[in-house]
């Protein structure tokens, strides 16, 4: 069995990082190279970077930062925010990220998925999806959770992986920030339908919150930012709770 991760994530706006509740209310937390140092050296098994508003923006993500961060890790990168073309793909990698997440650039076009894999290899792309539930359906939302597209994001998640997305993180708009635990119903969903690693994102409040997250089947990885970023819960405890607890993590 693969090691559980654990995935802190700085969710970036205007060179800062920032976070919010179900998406809105943003509060300015940190400079994200320092936080970036500090992740790296507090045993997180991988680091997710976002540049939450240059899809909304319309612009490209902010490469001066991304390298900034990319030089303070030895851990696994995972960047986007902004990525609509192969060109976006590239500029990203060449800053030091080791894996590229497309939301809003897949939904407006589609194609980038296979053509990305297929240069790039499906390792290398990561289909990242800020999901609600509106009207009984898990929908799909784009701009950084602004803009109900209507699409069923299960049914999405499974073209995308056929088309050769190799990872999904599922954001839960509704359990954003709430720390009240992850949505279970939401990610079990997901699970049945396709068999590629998924990260569960949105709710994680407490140790609790992750031992019960590990014991769904098809989830490899939990992904939270407020309770890492504001010392509630220190990465490293959080392993060794879970390690007593039987669950297979990096120590």
């Amino acid at each position: 069995m693969l090691a559980k991760r654990i995935i802190p994530c700085l969710d970036v706006k205007d060179g800062r990082v920032v976070k919010g509740v179900n998406f809105t209310g943003l509060q300015d937390i940190a400079n994200p190279v320092e936080m970036a140092r500090f992740y790296n050296q507090s045993s997180a098994d991988e680091l997710v970077f976002y540049d939450i508003t240059a899809s909304v923006e319309g612009r490209n993500l902010f490469t001066d930062i991304l390298q900034q961060v990319a030089r303070e890790i030895f851990i696994p990168l995972t960047v986007g925010g902004g990525i609509r073309t192969l060109e976006d793909f590239d500029r990203v990698l060449k800053c030091g990220a080791d894996k590229v997440s497309v939301n809003s650039g897949a939904i407006a076009n589609p194609s980038i998925i296979r053509e990305a894999a297929k240069k790039y290899g499906d390792q290398c792309v990561v289909l990242s999806m800020d999901v609600k539930r509106v009207d009984g359906q898990f929908r799909l939302f784009a701009k950084g959770g602004r803009e109900d597209t209507g699409i069923d994001a299960i049914k999405w998640a499974v073209k995308a992986v056929a088309d050769g997305a190799g990872e999904v993180v599922l954001n839960s708009i509704d359990t954003d920030g709430v720390k009240n635990g992850f949505d279970i119903e939401m990610l079990d969903e997901l699970a049945s339908k396709i068999h590629v690693p998924i990260i569960a994102s949105g709710g994680a409040g407490n140790c609790e919150h992750f031992a019960e997250l590990f014991t769904h089947a098809g989830i490899d990885a939990g992904l939270a930012a407020s309770i890492f970023h504001t010392r509630q819960l220190d990465i490293r405890e959080l392993k060794r709770f879970l390690h007593d607890r039987g669950i297979k993590v990096r120590i």
